[in-house]
């Protein structure tokens, strides 16, 4: 494809418009994966997520400093709520992350989460391989403001820092959250504000209880993002976790459990699809459908029959030879 080699020789619009094109999940999305497969495995991916408040842009917009510092290129998925009115990110990317935006080391993409309750649009795995492709050495992805459940970002990066603040509510709550069991690093942000110290040594407390593996022991940081304190310390700690898991060869292991997860949930999209227009078009299973929606066989049995050996398979087979042009 024309537009992914212009992409892979470092044209910025042309990457832009692929992110566009996987953003809309158009049909040349398998194409375009497919094409940039060989070219992946370059960027580290650090998802930055926290309850609504907690400061996460400036976080990353702070990180995305230090690391341009070092020389090493950066590319930013920032998650927002949907518009009710146009369906794109209510926030722009000018406005989240103004002193990187004309820098040509630093790509930043604002996405809609379009419905999504998992704190991520559900496309953003095609954005992080897209920018991964093109190149950047770390790719920086924020959730929305995430509660108990929305924890997506955990399959689709390397390492989760969580940001929380001192006012965000007991400690109680976080430990009950699904956050507390992603949690790579733990940052309390704002940390000027009163309540903090107490928030992180409970932190820590909770950490040392509840922490069962041995070769990583979460820490607990304290940062006042807009004032760039304890911001390179937070960057050391990722890049710690970093050597930590390719040393215990942990991060080779969480990259297979994503290719798997992507994998099992491409499969079960298209079979689900495939599945509904044989309902839609086969005769056969159109009765089932019928059947269960009137009330005349539970959904269990119409399945049974459905998955029955040769049922499913024959009408695959009666609408692909449909398909087939008359010679």
């Amino acid at each position: 494809m024309e537009l992914v080699d212009e992409m892979l020789r470092g044209d910025v619009l042309s990457l832009a418009r692929l992110i566009t094109t996987v953003e809309r999940d158009g049909a040349d999305v398998p194409r375009i994966m497919k094409a940039i497969y060989p070219h992946l495995g370059k960027a580290y991916c650090v998802g930055i997520t926290g309850p609504p408040g907690a400061g996460k842009s400036t976080v990353v917009d702070r990180l995305t400093a230090v690391i341009r510092q070092q020389g090493l290129t950066v590319g930013i998925i920032a998650a927002d709520p949907t518009s009710p009115f146009t369906g794109g990110a209510v926030l722009g990317d000018r406005i989240r992350m103004q002193q990187h935006y004309l820098d040509e080391g630093v790509f930043i993409r604002s996405m809609a989460t379009r419905g999504s309750h998992g704190g991520l649009p559900r496309t953003t795995g095609g954005v992080i391989k897209l920018l991964n492709a093109f190149g950047k050495d770390f790719i920086l992805v924020e959730t929305v403001g995430v509660g108990q459940t929305e924890l997506d970002i955990m399959e689709n990066v390397d390492t989760t820092v969580v940001v929380l603040v001192p006012e965000a509510g007991d400690t109680i709550q976080t430990m009950k959250a699904g956050l507390f069991e992603i949690a790579d690093i733990f940052v309390v942000n704002k940390a000027d504000r009163p309540g903090a110290d107490n928030l992180v040594t409970e932190l820590q407390m909770m950490v040392h209880l509840r922490c069962e593996e041995s070769w990583w022991q979460v820490p607990v940081m304290a940062t006042e993002a807009i004032n760039n304190v304890g911001i390179e310390e937070l960057c050391g700690q990722i890049e710690k976790h970093r050597q930590t898991l390719e040393e215990t060869g942990r991060l080779t292991q969480r990259r297979q459990e994503q290719r798997r997860r992507e994998f099992m949930e491409t499969v079960e999209r298209r079979v689900t699809d495939e599945l509904f227009r044989l309902i839609k078009h086969d005769e056969e299973l159109g009765q089932h459908m019928a059947m269960v929606e009137a009330g005349e066989i539970d959904p269990y049995s119409a399945a049974d029959e459905v998955l029955r050996p040769g049922t499913l398979m024959a009408s695959w087979s009666r609408q692909l030879a449909k398909r087939r042009p008359t010679s």
